[in-house]
């Protein structure tokens, strides 16, 4: 968007104006382009943005004038940050998930965008490309829910504040990736014991950030992992949507780790509940004669203090 990296909501809300009083054509929107903003006169960039207003809803061309898309009704009518936002994670795969990445710690814009790319690669853009990276930042700097310091990106108040709600809220979310594979991960997903949905986006952070793999059975398959928290969800809410609260389990793992089968202490080292006997393969293969091994966790993903206060809840350790 046109007008600097903070104002991308201020050149929106001017577009969206112009065309709702004037329904202009191309033209018409291109000439109003070059007399509203500095050092703007190529034609091409002008309509390239415009392309994307008119593939997110914000615009729509009924024969040679525009006026606006139902998106863009829709904000114009709420005209505030959180009907933006809504309207653009809609729109937008990765852009919930970059905020969750975020409240682990600020990011350079090469690390967003290598975030971006590991955890949804069916954006598609290339190895080490920031331009797609860059403009996700800015979107949410405009909608002060980022904030830049040097070279570096971190949330602000409000950012962390939509963090902490949308794991829960977001839970309905529709994946909208078409790469193949994607419907292994797409929409919401129910853990075995307690039937609870999260963020599909939340879910697929959690994944890339563990290799997607279970660190206990070796399931690599992102559509047999759950999201497991070491602090319960409906005990500690405030932890729901904490990267350092959550791993990545095999479903059957998953409701082991739930049903107090097994944990893992502060050095990640697999401990086994001694009254937990099984007749299965699977469950004595990776379970029980695993017990004392440590199990890999990529540094500093899990907090050990969530660890050792989960731990401390159990009799038998």
């Amino acid at each position: 968007m046109f007008g600097g990296g903070t104002r991308y909501v201020e050149t929106l809300d001017s577009i969206l104006d112009f065309v709702e009083a004037h329904g202009p054509t191309t033209d018409e929107l291109v000439g109003w382009h070059r007399g509203t903003f500095r050092n703007v006169s190529s034609r091409n960039s002008i309509m390239r943005r415009v392309s994307y207003l008119q593939k997110a809803g914000f615009l729509r061309q009924e024969n040679e004038q525009w006026e606006l898309g139902q998106t863009g009704r829709e904000y114009v009518q709420q005209h505030d940050v959180a009907t933006l936002l809504r309207i653009m994670c809609e729109q937008n795969v990765g852009l919930r998930s970059l905020l969750y990445a975020l409240s682990v710690g600020p990011m350079t814009i090469a690390e967003v965008s290598d975030q971006q790319l590991d955890t949804h690669p069916e954006l598609g853009w290339s190895c080490g490309e920031t331009d797609m990276a860059k403009q996700r930042a800015n979107w949410l700097r405009s909608m002060e829910l980022v904030e830049k310091h040097g070279e570096e990106y971190m949330l602000t108040d409000e950012g962390r504040g939509f963090v902490a709600g949308a794991v829960e809220e977001w839970a309905d979310a529709e994946w909208t990736a078409t790469a193949s594979g994607a419907e292994f991960s797409a929409g919401t997903y129910q853990t075995t014991t307690h039937a609870r949905a999260v963020d599909p986006e939340f879910r697929a952070t959690v994944i890339a950030r563990h290799d997607r793999m279970c660190p206990v059975s070796g399931v690599d398959h992102p559509g047999l992992l759950d999201v497991a928290h070491v602090l319960p969800w409906s005990e500690y809410p405030e932890y729901r949507a904490d990267l350092a609260n959550v791993l990545p389990l095999s479903k059957t793992h998953h409701t082991a780790f739930d049903r107090e089968l097994f944990t893992i202490d502060r050095e990640y080292r697999l401990r086994v509940n001694p009254s937990f006997e099984t007749n299965s393969e699977l469950l004595q293969r990776t379970i029980l004669d695993r017990a004392g091994e440590q199990i890999s966790v990529p540094d500093e993903s899990l907090n050990p203090k969530y660890v050792a206060q989960h731990n401390a809840t159990l009799e038998w350790v």
